[in-house]
């Protein structure tokens, strides 16, 4: 069976400080996109809701608009802005660079179900 949903009737939105995410869910794969305004932090807008000192959800993730860096709990850290397709394993922090929102498509299912659990549960 095809399975067909639009991004603007989401089947969910989660707002958190300073951002939210709208996602929708077909079988096999949550798609999120989530907007980050400009001083987002994961460990301070997320962090406090789900619980933990870092982001424990995988990411595949294509950026739209804006820049975001990521630091994973090693230390190592990269940029990436619009344009970029990336994965990003658990264990990071991300926050927006400058003055724009950052708007990040995730394809990854996690981050949409992952933060429902976290704040639901």
């Amino acid at each position: 069976m095809i399975e067909i949903k639009a991004v603007e009737k989401p089947d969910e939105r989660r707002d958190f400080p300073r951002g939210h995410l709208e996602a929708v869910h077909l079988t096999g794969l949550d798609f999120a996109v989530a907007t980050f305004e400009p001083g987002w932090r994961w460990s301070e807008s997320v962090a406090p809701i789900a619980g933990t000192e870092s982001c424990q959800v995988h990411h595949n993730g294509y950026v739209v608009e804006g820049r975001m860096r990521i630091r994973m709990e090693d230390g190592a850290e990269s940029e990436v802005g619009p344009g970029d397709v990336f994965v990003c394993p658990p264990g990071h922090d991300a926050w927006v660079v400058g003055d724009d929102a950052a708007v990040v498509y995730d394809f990854a299912g996690g981050m949409a179900t992952d933060y429902a659990k976290a704040k639901d549960g």
